[in-house]
């Protein structure tokens, strides 16, 4: 990600912060390079086990150029796919769990590598978030590849 890129990204996700010039703060002075920010504004997040996250982003990535943001937490293995807001509240699905409006989700900075949270997709700042039906689409054929045998 180039530094303008990283900039912007980093514009757009702090606009969710109540303050945010206090988000960028944190960022910069968290250890781990994280901050909290509410769901439910410009995105919520879908967030699924690393066994299904995985192929589903496999296969996304095969159905569209460039799918939003995408979250891997290193230390448990699930993923947060960014959609569009309201998504997360009428989700349904077994073994997702949706953070949408009233919650919040821990946030790397883009572009920085990090541990535990870190951006397997960061965001490019332009607003690009995952069609949850195509997310929807490639979840069902990785669980399908899953149930055949095949996985990672």
């Amino acid at each position: 990600m180039t530094d303008s890129g990283a900039r912007t990204a980093v514009e757009w996700l702090a606009s969710v912060a109540p303050d945010p010039d206090a988000c960028r703060w944190e960022w910069e002075r968290n250890p781990l390079g994280v901050a909290l920010l509410p769901a439910g504004r410009r995105w919520d997040v879908l967030i699924l086990t690393g066994e299904l996250g995985c192929p589903t982003l496999d296969v996304l990535t095969r159905l569209v150029d460039r799918p939003g943001p995408v979250l891997g937490d290193l230390d448990d293995g699930r993923m947060g796919f960014f959609v569009p807001p309201g998504t997360a509240g009428c989700w349904i699905g077994t073994g997702v769990r949706g953070v949408g409006l009233g919650a919040s989700v821990v946030v790397p900075y883009p572009g920085r590598a990090g541990e535990g949270v870190r951006w397997l997709i960061p965001p490019d700042g332009s607003g690009t978030l995952t069609d949850p039906s195509l997310l929807e689409l490639a979840m069902h054929e990785a669980a399908a590849d899953l149930a055949r045998g095949g996985g990672y």
